[in-house]
């Protein structure tokens, strides 16, 4: 009788630990989701902003109409490629999307009224504040999957990803940050 409820008791903390580590990959699997919801969001927010800032800059220049066919351009090659699953083509045309961010400070330089009309300069500044979001969404998606992957190829957790492969043993593409983006922020300093 001690063997046998010797046994259960063994059996019973086997299974709570095999269902504390599949819980616990199948929660970093969602904040991993949860993440790209995150970046998803801010691309959309940016492309809005872009519209809007376009409009506004349409009396001034006509770097717009390049500008605007590029954006409209990448921005449907980045939908198919999410649509068809191609996720590093989806990155390339949204990473190209942020140089053309990039360079929207450089243009304002060469009009001064745009710099004085205040919807440009405020789209303008929604566009950097995109951006940067954009930054940190990419940055918290990438580390949520350096987390999983490192906790998916631990030791013990290895047998449970091999035991429920079909469940755990996802794949996950990471979004590159623009160089520019990267030397910013690790030569970023704090003033005083």
């Amino acid at each position: 009788m001690k063997i046998f409820l010797f046994l259960l008791f063994i059996l019973i903390g086997l299974g709570a630990w095999f269902v504390s580590i599949y819980n616990k990959l199948i929660h970093q699997i969602e904040a991993i989701r949860n993440n790209k919801k995150q970046i998803d969001i801010q691309l959309d927010r940016r492309y809005k902003v872009f519209e809007s800032l376009i409009n506004v800059v349409k009396k001034y220049m006509d770097y717009e109409k390049t500008t605007l066919k590029e954006v409209v351009a990448l921005r449907s090659q980045a939908q198919k490629a999410a649509a068809s699953g191609d996720e590093s083509g989806r990155i390339n045309a949204e990473n190209a999307i942020s140089k053309i961010a990039g360079g929207i400070n450089l243009v304002f330089e060469q009009y001064p009224d745009l710099k004085a009309d205040k919807n440009a300069l405020q789209l303008q500044e929604e566009i950097v504040s995109t951006e940067n979001k954009l930054a940190f969404s990419k940055q918290a998606y990438n580390d949520s999957i350096e987390t999983y992957n490192a906790t998916k190829r631990s030791f013990f957790e290895s047998f449970i990803v091999r035991m429920c492969s079909d469940k755990l043993n996802e794949t996950f593409v990471y979004w590159s940050l623009p160089e520019g983006k990267v030397e910013e922020q690790e030569a970023y300093t704090v003033k005083l």
